[in-house]
């Protein structure tokens, strides 16, 4: 019994039942084992192992429907679309709807590219003057003293080279009687502190940084020597564009300074248009095309002007930038820059700001020349607390020998801080130095960050008393004083003009050594402000024709009194249109009176349809019927002798009280 099972079996796997693997029946086993190859009997066992996983596979789906329903066709899409039929939550707070209750698409934005390059070396621009201040010998018998206490009761603080004085009445400006007359309309009794200062300087040609609050009155003081420099220079050619730019950020200021330009402007009959986003892209150009002496903009849309050739920019020799601060932060900079490399680089610039931030102040250095800031209130970045001295050596050498003789001096008075140029300038001083002896720690940007902390934390904690570095380290330090030592050479021409002008912004005093070094780069003898004889006020400019007041006859009037024209701030017309307004284009146009306009257009046509009957005698009270005039005999005791008549009267009615007509208002 034994033999004969352990025979059948022979030692061959034999699964359990129910498992997993093929199941052999034993009967049959010992009977087929000769006839079966073993490996159709291998294939045949993977076989069944596949079909026993595919069945376990199936085990969840209902075997009596073929295909899936509906219901869990839409459960398959939703676990393969989890956000089908979801909107994004912003969508809701985004959309606006009209008054029908219609949504309107939200509006994209839109970049303006800006302004090309432009060569100014392809065109020819006329001369033109700058300065017409000339002291008042009040203001001129001021001391220093008198001056620096003036200001401070004005609470102004100005930076810069030979500044004007401020003023302290209205007489000391100059003005002629047309300006001073418009002035007085307006209600002003005395300059404001920005316009003490910032007037006499702006009359003297000079470039302006102002930092001021809005409602300090320098809109007043930039529209005042705009006008006296407009008044200088001869009038519009057809085609030619603006003499002077007003560059605002937003619509609302820019209207505001049109109204300002254009209450004073009318004292010189000086044509203003005002150009915006949002407005008619076809009235501003049309009003462009007319002329107009000033030119007050957005700097979006003055960029479309310019690009649809409504206006040029071969006229503007006066450049002012209102809320410069505002400008940038609304992502105009590229705009703007466009616009003032395209304005003729000889031309004056006023910049106007609430804020100095850096952005602001790169602005300044790039498109002003020599500028004079002037701040109003507490806000300042001149730091007084440094004193600045620059040594100017004949050879590049002696720079080494100068400061290891002052170098002693220097750490026994605290921590020194040396900056050099470039990395290799840095290792070089720091291996010589070390050379000598002294204690030196280095930094450049070629150092890790934590190397570099690691060497800023050991100069703070004066651990090393020199610090060599490159502008890396270049970082201000709020309340510290000290003295900074600028060591140049003859060969740093073309950076000691920059040298001059930082310490002028200081107010730190600029040494003859240095001033006679930059003057020889020639960048910056260009570029300096020229000193001269200041032009009188009410001077004209070459081909410069008088500009009438309100109601001032022209003179083509005064030769022909009997012109059935009447020329004078409101343009040419016909006379019964010279107390309303023009028919000149230039009138016609963004934030014009166009009403008026239209009154007088109709005003006009209703005149030439009806004219006023006349009578060959001139009319009275005592005239009577002619039934009851006696007739004088032809002889007699009664006879008269005619006398000669007697001599013409005028023909034209004496004037009467009329109905007022409805186009009149």
């Amino acid at each position: 019994y034994f033999e004969e099972d352990d025979d059948a079996n022979d030692g061959a796997y034999q699964p359990a039942p129910g498992s997993p693997g093929p199941q052999i029946n034993s009967k049959t086993s010992s009977s087929s084992e000769e006839d079966d190859d073993p490996l159709d009997a291998f294939m045949a066992g993977i076989e069944q192992e596949a079909n026993f996983s595919i069945e376990s596979e199936q085990k969840g789906v209902r075997q009596d429907i073929d295909e899936e329903d509906n219901e869990e066709s839409y459960y398959r899409y939703m676990e393969e679309n989890p956000n089908a039929g979801k909107q994004a939550e912003e969508s809701e707070d985004d959309m606006e709807y009209d008054e029908d209750g219609n949504p309107i698409p939200p509006k994209k934005p839109k970049y303006i590219d800006p302004l090309p390059p432009i060569d100014h070396s392809e065109f020819e621009y006329e001369e033109f003057t700058k300065n017409f201040y000339q002291e008042h010998e009040e203001i001129a018998a001021l001391t220093e003293d008198q001056v620096r206490d003036l200001r401070e009761k004005l609470g102004i603080k100005i930076s810069g080279f030979d500044t004007p004085k401020p003023v302290s009445s209205f007489g000391h400006f100059g003005f002629d009687d047309a300006l001073m007359k418009a002035i007085r309309k307006s209600e002003y009794t005395q300059p404001t502190p920005i316009q003490a200062q910032a007037v006499p300087i702006a009359l003297s040609g000079r470039d302006i940084i102002g930092i001021a609050k809005t409602g300090s009155g320098k809109t007043a003081a930039f529209i005042w020597p705009l006008l006296v420099h407009i008044m200088d220079q001869k009038e519009l050619s057809p085609g030619e564009g603006p003499v002077g730019l007003i560059l605002a950020p937003t619509r609302e200021l820019a209207q505001q300074i049109y109204t300002e330009a254009k209450r004073f402007g009318k004292a010189y009959n000086i044509q203003v248009v005002c150009a915006y986003g949002g407005g008619s892209k076809w009235e501003q150009s049309k009003a462009l095309e007319a002329g107009a002496e000033i030119v007050v903009a957005t700097p979006g849309r003055m960029i479309d002007m310019i690009k649809m050739k409504a206006t040029n920019f071969q006229r503007v020799t006066f450049l002012i930038l209102d809320e410069a601060d505002r400008m940038f932060d609304m992502g105009f900079e590229p705009q703007v820059r466009s616009i003032c490399d395209h304005v003729r680089p000889d031309r004056q610039t006023l910049l106007f700001s609430a804020t100095f931030k850096k952005k602001v102040e790169k602005l300044a250095r790039d498109v002003l020349t020599d500028p004079i800031r002037v701040i109003q209130g507490e806000l300042g970045e001149a730091n007084q607390d440094i004193t600045q001295t620059v040594q100017v050596f004949s050879v590049a050498t002696h720079k080494w020998n100068w400061l290891l003789a002052h170098l002693v001096e220097f750490m026994s008075a605290g921590s020194v801080l040396i900056f050099v140029t470039k990395k290799l300038n840095a290792e070089e001083l720091s291996t010589n130095l070390q050379t000598k002896e002294f204690d030196v720690l280095l930094l450049h940007g070629d150092m890790t960050q934590f190397e570099r902390n690691e060497v800023i934390t050991a100069f703070k904690k004066k651990e090393s008393p020199v610090l060599v570095a490159t502008d890396v380290a270049a970082r201000g330090r709020a309340g510290e004083k000290g003295v900074a030592y600028t060591l140049v050479s003859d060969k740093d021409k073309e950076f000691a003009g920059h040298l001059v002008r930082n310490l002028e912004g200081a107010n730190q005093e600029v040494s003859p050594e240095l001033m006679e070094l930059a003057m020889q780069s020639s960048w910056f003898r260009k570029s300096r402000f020229k000193s001269g004889k200041a032009k009188a006020l009410g001077g004209r400019g070459l081909g410069y024709r008088e500009r009438p007041g309100l109601g001032a006859p022209t003179t083509d009037e005064s030769k022909d009194k009997n012109s059935t024209t009447k020329k004078g701030y409101y343009g040419i017309g016909p006379a019964s249109q010279a107390y309303g307004a023009s028919s000149d284009p230039a009138n016609i146009g963004p934030a014009s009176n166009r009403l008026a306009a239209m009154k007088a257009a109709f005003h006009s046509q209703y005149k030439s349809q009806f004219i006023t009957a006349e009578r060959s005698v001139p009319w009275s009270s005592e005239m009577v019927h002619t039934s009851d005039i006696v007739h004088p005999p032809k002889s007699g005791k009664d006879f008269v002798e005619p006398q000669a008549p007697p001599p013409p009267v005028s023909q034209t009615p004496p004037p009467r009280k009329r109905k007022k007509s409805r186009w009149e208002d």
